[in-house]
């Protein structure tokens, strides 16, 4: 990359905080754009490269534990190397793993491109999260929020691709290549930029106070809150699209509701975390997202966006703020613990995704033993059985039911974790403090 300008006069590099948060944005929605069309191209892919269903969901998991490798090294490494490098690590990271699956010839090769763009994507995490901490010091919470809308936001941009080009016989190969545009336009963006240095540097705290203040036991508190609330907001956003589907309303549309809800709701996050405080809107949504959730559990056709609706700005402010809040409490933490929060979220992912799926099994099973024992399906009726009935035959619509209560149900269960998460918020609010702004000592 050519050098930095320089003043005139100082002779020191000139930063520009808008471009370098435009870039930023456009880099997070190459990161979310991923999420959305490598979902609608699962199915593609066990035909394409005869695959089974489990290993294509072991190549989808893999950007998520690319995606934690990438936070959980490249967040103590972005002091050393410097926000920029990690950077440039993203951009590469996303050009090969874009051409690398579009390329693919095998399971593996796809497994590998996966596993690429979601090192990438952690990359994409781990240096802009604290260059927008470093960039706007006194407004933290409220522009990672601006930043965070471009997640949500950027879903909905590969969701609404995935289906447009799909109706116009665009297969899953073209969907990726539009991430190029955007990935060209955050290059550009970057390129020559003084980037600032992170703030725990500018403070001049050192390594080992920063990992010191990653012991901090509320800090600790935090990380597994962490887990809580990005399970509570990736896990059920996976299995919607395919659980509502099969409720009675397009599980996709749905989801880009839910989404969209959120990138408006983080884009005006400004009045609400200057009245409530951070730890006032991370109970808040707590509350609203177990409710949405429970919500969801009960409703049927229209009324299932009316719920969604309600776990959308339950979960919207979620990860972002719990990123401003760890960053303003403890500022000694710097890159390191961003990344920390950032890797314990997408890593819960991982976990949760599972667990949801098999809640979802156990409720099929229980719902055709119900089924055989009233009278509804067949004596000795099975899942295949029940998958290979004649579409609009009673035997069709009754599976139809069957995976529609049990997914619901599964959904249902996920409230339990944000009702832990009201009890530990309550406390942190009521004999903690947390929501006071820390000067660093």
């Amino acid at each position: 990359m050519p050098p930095a300008t320089m003043s005139p006069v100082s002779l020191t590099p000139t930063i520009n905080p808008s471009r370098l948060f435009n870039a930023s944005c456009l880099a997070l929605i190459v990161t979310a754009m991923s999420f959305a069309l490598r979902g609608g191209a699962m199915a593609s892919w066990t035909t394409e490269f005869h695959l089974t269903n489990e290993q294509a969901g072991w190549i989808n998991g893999a950007a998520f534990w690319g995606f934690t490798l990438a936070m959980v090294f490249g967040g103590p490494l972005c002091d050393a190397l410097g926000m920029g490098r990690i950077v440039r690590l993203a951009f590469v990271g996303h050009l090969a793993g874009i051409l690398l699956t579009i390329f693919a010839w095998d399971g593996w090769s796809l497994f590998g491109g996966t596993l690429i763009f979601g090192i990438a994507n952690g990359s994409v995490e781990a240096a802009c999260n604290p260059l927008i901490a470093g960039l706007y010091p006194s407004d933290k919470t409220t522009k990672l929020n601006h930043f965070h809308v471009w997640f949500p936001g950027g879903i909905v941009i590969g969701g609404l691709l995935a289906f447009l080009l799909g109706k116009l016989g665009l297969g899953w190969k073209v969907q990726f290549a539009t991430m190029l545009l955007p990935l060209a336009a955050y290059g550009f963006l970057f390129l020559g930029q003084a980037m600032p240095r992170t703030e725990r540097v500018q403070m001049g705290v050192s390594t080992g106070d920063m990992f010191r203040a990653c012991l901090n036991p509320v800090f600790l508190i935090m990380v597994v809150c962490m887990f809580l609330t990005a399970a509570t907001e990736l896990g059920p956003g996976q299995w919607i699209p395919s659980i509502l589907e099969n409720a009675g309303v397009s599980g996709i549309l749905v989801l880009v509701w839910i989404t969209g809800l959120m990138a408006i709701g983080r884009q005006f996050a400004g009045p609400f975390v200057h009245r409530l405080r951070p730890m006032g809107m991370l109970l808040g949504s707590a509350i609203v997202s177990a409710l949405g959730l429970f919500l969801m559990s009960r409703s049927q056709g229209p009324m299932l966006f009316a719920s969604a609706t309600v776990f959308a700005f339950g979960v919207c402010f979620f990860w972002p703020t719990m990123l401003g809040f760890v960053n303003e409490r403890f500022p000694k933490t710097g890159a390191l613990g961003l990344a920390v929060m950032g890797g314990a979220g997408m890593l819960s992912a991982g976990f949760v995704l599972p667990v949801i799926g098999r809640s979802y099994d156990a409720g099929i099973a229980a719902g055709i033993t119900t089924g055989i024992r009233d009278a509804r399906v067949p004596d000795g009726a099975t899942i295949d059985s029940l998958r290979s009935a004649a579409a609009g035959s009673e035997q069709a619509v009754e599976w139809m039911n069957i995976q529609a209560a049990a997914g619901l149900q599964a959904l249902g269960d996920v409230a339990i974790l944000p009702a832990i998460l009201t009890g530990v918020f309550l406390l942190l609010l009521v004999f903690g403090r947390p929501g006071a702004r820390v000067t660093p000592d």
